[in-house]
């Protein structure tokens, strides 16, 4: 069984259907696996709205203008973790702080937020990311609210260079610090639907409805997302239904059979079905 098999609850079911595939075809080869080649190696910070289309860029949305002041993701691959805060380190940094140093503290953060915004508002999204970042480094802990701003604000910078993988994990921190924070479910729904995940992005959605029961962008996306959704499901469904007709035909064949010789019948009544041989 191949390595991400083991661990389900990370891919997609896409992903579970082509390494059983894989594994059953190799299984069931009798030839000598071939030798393949290969290649070795500013007015406003939130300017976002959820794509309409799949292939629509996010140049191309509509943008809201409130500012927060309390595809594949580009370069994925080549992403570092010069970003990743260590709240265990920070704790234990503060332990021994007074009250003034961390009073001292969430000044700079505020105002290195700041900086972060104006960064952002020309478009310079990478040093609008280090500057939220040191902000979260140097923040204490039980600001929360702060904190939770810093994320989100960091996750509208990393959207902008389609870095919604990363996007994503931020909005999801700045949630546990804020539950109720609406901006941040908005952007989360927005880099879900981004990379394609679009269960996830309705189910932000439909919180967004819960917590703003009049909030358009989420009223349009739950009419817009559930087509996408079944029409995605079929697709796979069809995909998941080819290759399981693939693997048969291979374990029958020695056995000078197909497929085709076997049809399946759904019962009116039970709706169950049920599989009828003929030569």
């Amino acid at each position: 069984m191949s390595d991400r098999l083991k661990s389900t609850s990370q891919i997609s079911n896409e992903q579970i259907v082509e390494d059983l595939t894989k594994d059953l075809e190799f299984s069931l080869s009798t030839e000598e696996p071939k030798e393949e080649n290969v290649i070795n190696p500013g007015s406003s910070i939130e300017e976002f709205a959820p794509p309409t289309t799949h292939t629509q860029k996010i140049e191309d949305i509509p943008k809201d203008t409130d500012f927060d002041d309390d595809y594949e993701d580009r370069d994925k691959s080549n992403e570092s973790d010069s970003d990743s805060i260590d709240e265990v380190s920070l704790k234990d940094a503060e332990v021994d702080l007074t009250d003034d140093q961390k009073e001292e503290r969430r000044l700079v953060a505020e105002e290195l937020k700041v900086a972060g915004n104006n960064a952002f508002k020309v478009a310079e999204y990478e040093r609008s990311i280090d500057k939220y970042t040191e902000g979260l480094k140097i923040c204490p802990l039980q600001w929360s609210q702060l904190r939770a701003v810093l994320y989100c604000n960091r996750s509208a910078a990393k959207m902008k260079l389609e870095k919604y993988s990363k996007a994503i994990k931020d909005c999801t921190k700045a949630i546990e610090l804020d539950e109720k924070y609406v901006k941040a479910y908005i952007r989360r729904a927005q880099s879900y639907e981004a990379t394609d995940k679009l269960d996830e992005s309705l189910a932000d959605y439909k919180k967004i409805l819960e917590l703003d029961p009049g909030h358009k962008e989420a009223l349009k996306a739950t009419v817009r997302l559930p087509p996408l959704i079944e029409e995605k499901n079929e697709k796979l469904k069809t995909e998941m239904l080819g290759k399981l007709k693939d693997l048969g035909n291979m374990l029958l064949k020695p056995f000078g059979l197909s497929t085709e010789n076997f049809q399946m019948e759904q019962d009116p009544e039970t709706k169950g079905y049920k599989i009828n041989f003929k030569q």
